[in-house]
């Protein structure tokens, strides 16, 4: 039997011959960088700067439905339902953490944004202390590479992936404090030790509160304790590391049965039936996913939100080879670990742990639009860019040995060039619009991005350009049911109601559980004053979900309709206990007290809505009416005033204005 290759990683050899080193940095360069709090501050910066345009970014997809129309946060569900109620979803930290920022700023989305950057620049500090516990060569720079790459952008510049920020945090403190609690078992004292553990388990729990995909944490701790073995040249299993994970083995369990129950549940109950795939096409799709990632961290270009779905023919046996390749490399790596490749194992190893959640075994709602997204691999990253940044470091001291500047300066210019192409990416999530706009320049059969930009061209009011959309998107694939929703509120808007029931009827037939569908086609009956269909429709949505606000205010029209005053106000009263920020169900809510005589609770309502909304018509004239009816004509004059001003062709607000004029002797001209 041949002897085993004893020739050693060059990696390796750096690691034990100077396990203290960073990057290239030594004792020639100023002091100011070899100050371990300057190089944090440093990598800081770096992230605030690299992501500096999202001070004028706003919300976009998946936004609404996480935040700004979240009935936990901006409603009355609050934290409790966050943590009992299938509303937390895989993230109830995160939800809670939208929570707070709901109770300390309100809705502006800026300091949303600045919170995912602060978590950004925390967690590649962490990151190049965790790579310094490893004892990795290039830990600063391996976590700068991470920090500052594109590929992060969608995490960091999209509100609603805070998600990998904030489970990443929690992610890595809980590695730090696994660490720490490994290599002082000899030194420190027990209570010591006992006290990293705890934390351990503390942040690991976190972790997996925070998002689902960091269950691949506890097989990531016995990863990081094998490595710390083998620095100590022991390559027999330590058994009592595994006793050290058991309670996050544990952890993880309930969060992933929880989180494929929750995956498997909205993947029948919605619409996505279409896109269920076999075993053998998961397998296809996993080996696929790999290279696409490792490709796109090498090379990040082009960059999308939405990649295109390829497609996958489980039938041939070409299609297996990704995935052979996968494997064929992690067991040449594994043999040669005592040689070559033990810092390849370990980095690969972590790369395909860390992607193992969302990589295609297990079906989740974003495959039907794409089997890729550059957040997925936003933990993942993590392993090839530190082996990247310690072989950046290994080769230019083989090159340029005694040369601290010059590494230094070409280490600085990678840094720089990732720095900018992030910049320009996050450009890309200034709004929906752009962020559409961008993905469909790339892809342009993205039906989702179609949609998207459908919904961003609507606010703004551009409404056959937002049909063009829906319709591109519903042409691409027929069975997406939010998009023929879209078009039929765009149809009805510009008066087309018997065309926009038809969308809303062909939106129920894919999806019978839509609640957006079912409520926006009671709008329409009402518009044909169909007052007991429109009812059977709400109620079909509040069957669906109880607290859906849109169903709540049809209902309560429809009880006006039906002269059920009181009723009606007890459903807008339902609503508003969800979303009590809806300026529409408030103005309507007034309505139906003024009609009732009730003057005082009416101008509560309409003083609401204004404070929503300052430029709402309708709610200046009817308050002007309240004024002229107690009296207050100088008040109801400049109520009546404000509502012609942002009305000009209310012609009720004009006639009102020239009688409460006429009572003051200065009837004007309007």
């Amino acid at each position: 039997m041949a002897k085993q290759s004893k020739k050693k990683n060059p990696l390796d050899s750096e690691i034990l011959a100077n396990p203290a080193r960073t990057v290239v940095l030594n004792q020639e360069l100023p002091a100011c960088f070899r100050n371990e709090w300057n190089l944090g501050l440093i990598l800081f910066i770096a992230v605030i700067l690299t992501y500096l345009p999202v001070w004028w970014a706003g919300y976009i997809w998946d936004d609404d439905v996480l935040v700004t129309q979240n009935p936990c946060i901006v409603g009355p569900l609050g934290l409790q339902a966050i943590w009992t109620t299938n509303a937390a979803d895989i993230c109830p930290l995160v939800i809670t953490t939208f929570w707070m920022e709901h109770a300390l700023w309100g809705l502006a989305p800026l300091p949303y944004h600045l919170v995912n950057v602060f978590l950004q620049g925390t967690c590649a500090v962490l990151l190049w202390r965790v790579l310094r516990r490893l004892q990795v060569p290039g830990a600063w720079l391996g976590a700068a590479l991470w920090a500052l790459h594109p590929v992060a952008v969608e995490s960091v510049a999209w509100i609603t992936e805070m998600k990998n920020t904030e489970s990443c945090l929690f992610f890595l403190l809980s590695i730090l404090f696994f660490l720490k609690c490994v290599r002082s078992e000899r030194t420190a004292s027990s209570r010591e030790s006992s006290w990293n553990y705890l934390l351990t388990l503390l942040f690991a729990a976190l972790a997996m509160a925070s998002k689902s995909s960091t269950v691949i944490l506890p097989v990531v701790l016995l990863l990081c304790a094998w490595w710390i073995d083998h620095h100590r040249e022991r390559d027999n299993w330590q058994w009592r590391n595994l006793l050290r994970v058991a309670p996050i083995f544990l952890m993880s369990i309930a969060t992933s049965a929880l989180s494929i129950w929750t995956q498997g549940l909205q993947l029948k109950t919605g619409p996505y039936a279409p896109f269920a795939r076999t075993w053998p096409e998961r397998l296809v799709t996993a080996g696929d996913a790999v290279w696409f990632y490792l490709d796109k961290l090498l090379w990040p270009h082009p960059l999308m939100t939405i990649y295109p779905r390829w497609k996958i023919d489980a039938s041939q046996w070409l299609s297996y080879l990704p995935l052979l390749l996968v494997i064929i490399v992690l067991i040449v790596f594994w043999f040669n670990r005592k040689s070559w490749s033990r810092s390849w194992f370990f980095c690969f190893s972590y790369f395909l742990l860390a992607l193992l959640p969302v990589i295609g075994l297990v079906d989740l709602i974003w495959f039907s639009t794409s089997y890729v997204a550059d957040h997925f691999q936003y933990l993942a990253s993590m392993g090839p860019l530190a082996l990247a940044g310690a072989g950046i470091v290994s080769l230019t001291n083989a090159i340029i040995p005694q040369k601290p500047w010059l590494q230094s300066s070409l280490c600085a210019a990678l840094l720089l060039i990732l720095g900018i192409l992030s910049l320009q990416q996050v450009c890309a999530y200034e709004n929906l619009e752009t962020l559409c706009t961008n993905t469909l320049a790339k892809n342009p059969a993205s039906w989702g991005a179609h949609n998207g930009l459908g919904n961003a061209l609507m606010q703004i009011g551009h409404m056959d350009e937002a049909m063009t959309e829906y319709q591109k998107a519903s042409e691409i694939n027929p069975n997406f049911a939010e998009a023929h929703n879209n078009l039929g509120n765009a149809l009805l808007q510009t008066g087309h109601v018997d065309e926009a029931m038809v969308q809303y009827q062909k939106a129920l037939e894919i999806n019978p559980n839509s609640v957006d569908a079912h409520s926006d086609l009671a709008w329409a009956l009402l518009q044909k004053r169909q007052v007991d269909e429109a009812i059977a429709e709400c109620q079909k949505a509040l069957e669906i979900n109880p607290n859906f606000v849109g169903a709540h205010g049809n209902l309560g029209i429809a009880f006006a309709l039906k002269g059920k005053a009181e009723d009606s106000i007890s459903e807008f009263q339902k609503a508003l206990a969800i979303n009590p920020n809806d300026p529409k169900i408030r103005y309507n809510l007034g309505n139906m007290l003024l009609q009732r005589g009730q003057l005082e609770e009416a101008t509560t309502e309409f003083q609401k809505v204004l404070e929503i909304n300052p430029n709402h018509a309708g709610a200046h004239d009817k308050l002007g009416m309240i004024y002229f009816k107690h009296g207050q004509i100088a008040e109801a004059v400049a109520e009546f005033q404000e509502a012609v001003r942002l009305n000009p062709n209310d012609n009720t607000a004009k006639s009102n204005l020239a009688k409460a004029q006429a009572l003051i002797g200065n009837p004007g001209t309007q």
